[in-house]
């Protein structure tokens, strides 16, 4: 049986019914867009009749009555006011049109790609959160990530910046092994090349990942507002320290947070040892430490490293010594230990004796030591003491002598390092890119940042003797005698240097003996201090080296003994 064709008006009706929603759903616009206006101000007198209802219901009943006699005598101001009921319709219209804008919808949630992100990093934790006897196991795969990750932010990348995890009791936090896998896991799982902290609640068994931010590199050298005894080491982040100083950046005064590192008679840590990579900023840091040590201090540099990075300090007040030489180094480091004996005699007599201690024994002296380890070599090659021998009586008992010693080494020559040094620097900073073995070796613990793959110059770790391991980076002290030193940091380092001494006599000299071999004339100071320590009696030395001007005489820039 042949089928029949359906009707026309059911064939041709579904082409109809097409152009009339079409045609409706644009009259429908239209008109929404004609509209808009009144639909804005119709919701804005729904919110605000909505907003003073629930004041109204809010209101004790003790003070309706109050309110509403305040109600009605402003109506009644307004309605006696001329133009005062048009005013009062245009203000209400106005606070409607306001109150009924559309506004941008707050997003309470992550969206796919950031959900997405959570639960892949949720299930690469399983295995280290999870185990077979856990009955009701936190960490589960294909379980809720929502338990696990109590907080989460993402950057406009829809990168993890802060993220707080919820492990279970039974996890090994306290382990370091089992806290740095996990470590590592995150940092991988959401995103290198950023620098992140992880806080480790035990007591609560929750963990707390933080993207940091870069520290500044754009503070260079100036006056710090210090107390006597305190050298700013560089500058941190601002939770991590409990104190801030104005510092200048550039055309602006701004609050930054200090390294703040406390020398003299009460310091626990008397003494620094800064290790870093060739270029790394430990040259930089010792720079800087001596310029805030000229402000009230002797400094004596010896540069074991031989390229002229301190030769804008030479013949500067306050400078005793700048070495870079074998023969002049073992001859200024020699002539420190006995100052330092010097020191510790004079104080001990002036405190027997019931007098204060001279002005000349408070008076901070600064060894600073670049790269020893090269000149190290040299005198072993050379069949002369080591010049980290002549260190160990001001490492010793520097700190009652107002001794302070900082040393700058490179990773690869760590082990020079006599045992003395490594005892008594409790300062330790770490410049320059390393790894975490490398820093934990020196800082005796790992740092709760995981180290970015490029740092600039002057980036580090420090730790004062037994304190938490702080982010550091130094302030930008290049040497102003470089032409790459840019003209603001060059003024910058020259306005901090002191005026250069006078013109100096000529030292006085032995003459050579009538018979016997001519022997070369050698300043008498110089002969006296190159005598080993312990070789005349602490009386003789005292008499010939004065605290006046021992080296002013004794070691002009680049003599040799």
């Amino acid at each position: 049986m042949a089928r029949r064709p359906l009707p026309r008006i059911l064939s041709s009706g579904s082409a109809s019914i097409t152009r009339s929603r079409e045609i409706a759903r644009t009259a429908a616009d239209s008109a929404t867009d004609v509209l808009h206006p009144l639909i804005t101000v119709v919701r804005g007198l729904r919110l605000l009749a909505v907003s003073g209802r629930q004041k109204w219901v809010a209101t004790p009943k003790e003070r309706r009555g109050p309110k509403l006699l305040l109600g009605a005598a402003c109506v009644l101001v307004v309605a006696l006011a001329p133009y005062g009921p048009i005013l009062a319709l245009v203000t209400v219209m106005g606070a409607a049109a306001w109150k009924g804008r559309e506004r941008t919808p707050v997003r309470t949630g992550p969206d796919d790609a950031e959900t997405a992100r959570l639960r892949s990093l949720y299930e690469a934790l399983v295995p280290y959160f999870s185990t077979p006897d856990d009955p009701d196991p936190l960490f589960a795969h294909g379980g809720d990530w929502g338990k696990a990750f109590e907080g989460y932010a993402f950057d406009a990348d829809g990168r993890l910046t802060r993220l707080r995890v919820s492990y279970p009791a039974y996890f090994t936090d306290g382990e370091p092994a089992a806290r740095s896998r996990i470590e590592q896991l995150l940092h991988t799982k959401s995103g290198r090349g950023r620098e992140y902290h992880f806080g480790w609640d035990e007591e609560a068994n929750r963990l707390v990942m933080t993207v940091l931010d870069a520290l500044p590199t754009t503070i260079a050298a100036q006056r710090f507002v210090t107390a006597p005894g305190e050298t700013v080491l560089g500058f941190t982040d601002p939770d991590a320290v409990s104190r801030t100083v104005p510092v200048r950046d550039g055309d602006l005064t701004v609050d930054a947070s200090p390294v703040v590192w406390r020398t003299g008679g009460r310091s626990t840590e008397p003494h620094l040892l800064a290790v870093g990579q060739p270029g790394g900023g430990t040259t930089t840091l010792v720079r800087s430490i001596a310029l805030q040590a000229l402000r009230d201090g002797d400094v004596i540099v010896v540069d074991g490293g031989g390229t002229g990075e301190y030769g804008a300090l030479a013949g500067r007040g306050g400078v005793l010594a700048v070495e870079s030489g074998l023969g002049g180094a073992l001859a200024t480091l020699e002539w420190a230990a006995h100052e330092t004996e010097r020191r510790l005699i004079a104080a001990n007599r002036a405190r027997q004796s019931g007098h204060p201690v001279p002005d000349d024994i408070r008076r901070p002296l600064w060894i600073l030591l670049d790269r020893p380890g090269a000149l190290g070599h040299l005198a072993a090659a050379d069949g002369r003491p080591d010049p980290l021998e002549l260190l160990r009586i001001p490492l010793r008992h520097g700190r009652a002598a107002q001794v302070t010693v900082v040393l700058a080494e490179q990773f690869d020559a760590l082990d020079t390092l006599t045992e003395t040094v490594r005892t008594h620097t409790r300062a330790r900073a770490v410049i320059g890119p390393a790894s975490r073995e490398q820093i934990e070796a020196v800082l005796g613990a790992e740092p709760h940042t995981t180290p970015p793959p490029g740092v600039p110059a002057g980036r580090g770790y420090v730790r004062l003797g037994t304190g938490p391991v702080l982010r550091l980076q130094v302030p930008a002290t290049p040497d102003p005698y470089d032409d790459a030193t840019s003209d603001a940091h060059r003024q910058a380092v020259l306005d901090l240097l002191p005026d250069r001494h006078p013109p100096m006599e000529a030292a006085p000299t032995r003459e050579p003996a009538d018979e016997g071999p001519a022997t070369e004339q050698v300043p008498v100071a110089v002969e006296a201090a190159a005598r080993p320590v312990g070789s005349v009696p602490v009386e003789t030395m005292v008499a010939e080296a004065r605290p006046s001007e021992p080296l002013a005489k004794a070691q002009p820039a680049g003599a040799e003994s």
